[in-house]
């Protein structure tokens, strides 16, 4: 049996909620090991939608679910998010909930500070969801943090919050905001620490038990591999890395311990916010794939940008982020064009390119070659098996492989976990 670790292989958004969901149910435990509640995923399940954010997604089903080091938390986002699931039925309680005690926290001033520097870059904001991640990697890097196990400590947390406030009131200063006490920042901690702590606790040590005792677990990536703070598109990224190698590192865990990793990927192209998109299509087809994928932001609520297959990028995707296999999504989204387009190469300056270049410049020039193959008008929503698929979507699904150099692992046709053609398991390896 494997241990799996779920990634996206675009710019996020690809569908990783039904998938980590679907794969929950053969897992014994599921861990979210970085991002923050910038990251959202929706799972389906019967007639109900789930809208999670910081939560892992096995808490749904009731599996223990681990939020790793890795992993920025907004104290009061993740309540509130405790709250709201109750609402639909799912009761998180310590024993299926457990919050890495050595993550680093969003405080207010973080969402402050994303927000001005947003206002203030005007053309050039980069488009975070303005939710504080980004300053809270910094102070983390920059070791003046606030972190989980700060809140049981009330002796050393007025230091370490003086620490933080000498670096945030100056840039407070220069961005016009009044300056804050360590009384205003530390008052609003101490009211909640008596609800958080409970969920706190060393998970590398839940996450070596595990393992140990021959568990399955399911580490469940947040945003995309052209996120990467150092493979993505930057300086048009998030503040993490997003690969299968941070698995390891922001949970606890030897990466020996991760058997299989699983990209996924949609059946064309999406990205939010700013940034080069080299198959973007700002027409009536790229409309049709956004009004029919229903391409809105979980987080944000905000419009993602559509466009072609881009299998340069996402064979670029599985060679950095070593994926094993390829959940594809939204295939039922392409159901009933005449003809579809996959970019296998870019020009940039006349010379031809087989890879996703570093610079900003280039990235912002290339321009993708296409390869055109017949599409199909047969429905192929709710497929489960590959019977069930019209003659060119396989075609369609197998040029993909090829020129992604990577296996179809699963294949999901719409938005119901159950609605999902399993082709190999990935914790059979």
């Amino acid at each position: 049996m494997s241990n799996v670790a779920v990634v996206g292989a675009q710019w996020g958004d690809e569908g990783k909620g039904k998938v980590v969901d679907w794969l929950s149910e053969r897992a014994d435990m599921v861990v979210r090991y970085q991002g923050g509640h910038n990251a959202g995923h929706t799972l389906v399940v019967g007639d109900k939608t789930y809208k999670l954010s910081l939560l892992p997604s096995g808490v749904v089903r009731g599996k223990k679910s681990l939020i790793g080091n890795g992993v920025v938390v907004d104290p009061w986002a993740l309540l509130d998010e405790i709250d709201r699931i109750a609402t639909q039925g799912v009761t998180i309680t310590p024993e299926v909930l457990r919050l890495a005690d050595n993550a680093s926290l969003i405080l207010p001033i973080h969402r402050n500070l994303d927000q001005a520097r947003e206002v203030a870059a005007g053309p050039a904001r980069i488009g975070t969801t303005g939710r504080g991640i980004g300053p809270a990697y910094e102070d983390k890097v920059a070791r003046r943090a606030i972190r989980v196990c700060d809140l049981a400590e009330p002796d050393t947390l007025p230091a370490k919050v003086e620490r933080l406030l000498a670096h945030h009131n100056p840039l407070r200063r220069g961005l016009g905001s009044d300056e804050l006490t360590a009384e205003e920042v530390m008052a609003p901690l101490q009211e909640l620490a008596p609800r958080l702590l409970p969920y706190a606790a060393p998970v590398w040590r839940d996450l070596d038990a595990a393992r140990r005792a021959g568990k399955r677990i399911l580490f469940e990536g947040a945003q995309g591999t052209m996120l990467d703070v150092d493979h993505g598109t930057y300086p048009f990224v998030t503040s993490s890395n997003t690969l299968a190698g941070q698995a390891a590192v922001g949970s606890g865990i030897g990466p020996g311990a991760i058997q299989y990793v699983l990209g996924i990927t949609k059946a064309y192209t999406t990205r939010v916010g700013s940034g080069p998109f080299p198959t973007e299509l700002e027409d009536a087809i790229g409309q049709r794939l956004g009004e029919r994928g229903r391409e809105f932001g979980t987080v944000t609520g905000r419009a993602r940008r559509c466009g072609w297959f881009d299998a340069v990028m996402v064979r670029q995707a599985v060679k950095v982020g070593g994926i094993d296999g390829i959940a594809l999504t939204k295939l039922d989204v392409l159901d009933g064009f005449d003809e579809l387009k996959i970019c296998t190469g870019y020009r940039l300056d006349g010379d031809t390119l087989d890879h996703f270049p570093a610079g900003m410049g280039a990235q912002a020039r290339v321009e993708p070659i296409y390869e055109t193959i017949p599409g199909w008008q047969e429905s192929t929503q709710g497929a489960r098996s590959w019977a069930d698929l019209p003659a060119a979507a396989v075609k369609y699904v197998r040029r993909l492989e090829e020129l992604i150099e990577a296996p179809v692992a699963l294949l999901s046709t719409s938005p119901q976990r159950d609605d999902t053609i399993l082709v190999h398991d990935p914790f059979a390896d």
